[in-house]
């Protein structure tokens, strides 16, 4: 039996992706961290060390809550068989041609056989206003707005500072990614902060786990390019 996407909406706790926030259904805001990662066992113990006091120096350095994700998932090959075959279909050199016509069969022989996995590493950093004193009703907000004085707020007050709430959360919010990116770097660490496409492919590649990634994330090329250019400095 089919379930309809309204049943099924009760258990995603997102209620919108907007201005770069992941905003959950109690008002409180995500951002994403896509980070990059290093093989710790290949490095000496000196390394060793110094990125584990590097680590526990972010550790006490939080006064909030950060969750960590490793994200594996089989990948779309599609888009690259598609550029493999261009390139053999524009090659004018006879050998060349035929040589990449070898690697696409090769490479789509290994798709049809094996499950070709990506691994991401993901930071996920929350922001959330002081809560309101609550009362039995859900607030105290609903019980005062019945009272019979004061001044009842419209609809567009009411809209105007539940945006104005957003803004002060968003820029809170962008103060502790900067932070913690700084702190990755002495562990050798880049991180990018996904924009609001990136997030809503990441969510749906989530919630659909049975499916390849619709595309690549453009900002994991992005991502490996600064590894690349870190790694050489």
């Amino acid at each position: 039996m089919p379930i309809s996407s309204s049943s099924t909406e009760k258990f995603v706790n997102i209620a919108t992706i907007r201005d770069n926030c992941v905003i959950l259904k109690d008002g409180s805001l995500r951002a994403v961290l896509m980070v990059s990662g290093i093989n710790f066992d290949l490095l000496s113990d000196t390394e060793q060390e110094v990125i584990i006091n590097a680590y526990q120096s972010l550790l006490n350095s939080l006064d909030f809550s950060l969750q960590i994700l490793i994200h594996s998932r089989k990948v779309n090959m599609n888009n690259y068989l598609e550029e493999i075959k261009y390139v053999g279909e524009k090659e004018t050199n006879e050998l060349l041609r035929l040589q990449i016509e070898e690697y696409y069969n090769f490479i789509e022989e290994l798709v049809r056989s094996t499950n070709i996995m990506v691994k991401r590493f993901y930071v996920v950093i929350p922001y959330s206003s002081s809560p309101i004193i609550s009362a039995a009703g859900g607030g105290l907000e609903p019980i005062l707005s019945k009272l019979p004085f004061g001044k009842k707020t419209t609809p567009q007050e009411k809209s105007e500072k539940k945006e104005l709430d957003f803004e002060n959360q968003k820029m809170q919010l962008y103060y502790r990614v900067n932070a913690i990116i700084s702190a990755l770097k002495p562990m050798g660490l880049n991180a990018i902060r996904l924009k609001t496409a990136d997030l809503i492919e990441l969510y749906y590649n989530f919630y659909n786990p049975e499916k390849q990634e619709r595309k690549n994330l453009a900002i994991a090329s992005e991502l490996d390019a600064e590894y690349e250019e870190y790694s050489l400095e």
